[in-house]
């Protein structure tokens, strides 16, 4: 049963694990290692994964049916938010094929067992709680420079944006405020969740740690969360269908991303399978 200590880790402390230097290529191994992961038995991964096309296309038909197509693209973009925390079943896939346990799609539910269930329901609604605030801005960003009547169709809308000079200024502000939304995301995440699969170390310890190790490797782990950014939209044009494959993928090399800038924990701090 998880013990509800969520600021520090089991022992009561705050644990820092130790940051290793990373470089480019440490980031190409994790994808490819991501890749081998998701190979091993894509059916039962593309199967757990299916609900992110499915989810993508209704929040899309939602905002279109509600006169609400100026928040597509953030919503779009939005995945990237709230990714590290939807995947948590991946990473526990990939933690698991790494102790040579049995990897069957039943297991990704096996967090629900996880001593630091607390910690990683904390920071996965602080994720949330992002992910609604950048919508908000993403709306009042819009209603700045158009006012507060909603496109009249998708054809006037992008007429709207590409075509004047308010939509080129839209363009610019809130790529630019979506830019500091997946910075703190990055900041804050980038290795918590494995971190708290593979070790009860509290959700501060989590967040600290995410910091830290973008701190130390700010050029690999900028350009990680770029690779993130871009797999995401590519994975989005075929109507979200993409995502099937790019978010598992994404979700297991991101253990194989923490396993390289993490150095790892004693035995005993270990959760065991």
């Amino acid at each position: 049963m998880a013990n509800f200590h969520v600021m520090a880790g089991a022992s009561g402390s705050l644990v820092q694990p130790a940051i290793r230097q990373i470089s480019v290529g440490d980031l190409m191994d994790a994808l490819r290692s991501g890749f081998e992961d998701f190979w091993a038995k894509p059916s039962h991964y593309v199967f757990l994964c299916l609900i992110y096309p499915i989810v993508g296309l209704i929040l899309t038909q939602w905002s279109s049916g509600s006169n609400a197509l100026q928040l597509v693209y953030p919503l779009m973009s939005g995945f990237a938010l709230v990714g590290p925390f939807a995947a948590i079943g991946l990473y526990e896939i990939s933690r698991r094929r790494e102790l040579g346990a049995d990897t069957s799609w039943r297991h990704a539910f096996d967090v629900r067992h996880s001593p630091a269930l607390p910690s990683i329901a904390a920071v996965g609604i602080m994720l949330v709680a992002l992910f609604l605030l950048w919508l908000y801005v993403a709306q009042s960003i819009y209603i700045g420079i158009f006012g507060d009547q909603p496109p009249a169709s998708i054809g006037s809308f992008l007429d709207q944006i590409f075509g004047t000079s308010l939509g080129w200024k839209l363009i610019l502000l809130g790529n630019v405020a979506g830019f500091l939304f997946a910075l703190v995301a990055l900041a804050t995440t980038v290795v918590a969740f494995p971190l708290l699969l593979d070790r009860d170390a509290g959700a501060v310890a989590a967040i600290e740690t995410s910091f830290r190790a973008l701190i130390a490797n700010p050029v690999p782990m900028l350009l990680w969360g770029l690779i993130v950014a871009v797999l995401l939209v590519i994975g989005s044009i075929p109507l979200f269908a993409g995502l099937a494959v790019v978010v598992p993928v994404l979700g297991h090399a991101t253990w194989h991303l923490y396993r390289k800038v993490v150095e790892p924990s004693r035995p005993a701090e270990r959760r065991p399978m």
